[in-house]
């Protein structure tokens, strides 16, 4: 925690700056701090809801193997949709890295 409050208050020195260029350049490098990390939690919390999905389909089957057909396709439905969230942080990711509305 103490890292990432150094890390944000030796950065925001040049926040401050009168130069539009330092204060653009500054703005281009949180754009891609808030991309990798907006993009990671995203990957995140798909992995972590897409083992849960396995894990409940896997424990349904064993329990009754007479559903597996029918619960493989209800997880491949709950995966596509888990796996959508993933693709749309992405492209948030991708419009602030390259068309940032806020570098005008």
């Amino acid at each position: 925690m103490k890292k990432i409050l150094f890390l944000l208050v030796a950065l925001s020195a040049t926040v401050f700056a009168n130069e539009g260029d330092v204060a653009n350049q500054t703005l281009k490098a949180y754009s891609m701090i808030a991309a990798g990390l907006g993009l990671g939690l995203a990957a995140l919390g798909g992995a972590i809801g897409m083992g849960h999905t396995a894990a409940a389909t896997i424990a349904g089957t064993a329990r009754n193997p007479g559903l597996g057909a029918k619960l493989m396709t209800t997880m491949f439905i709950a995966l596509a949709m888990i796996e959508a969230q993933v693709i749309y942080a992405l492209v948030i990711a991708l419009i602030a890295l390259y068309a940032n509305p806020y570098l005008g």
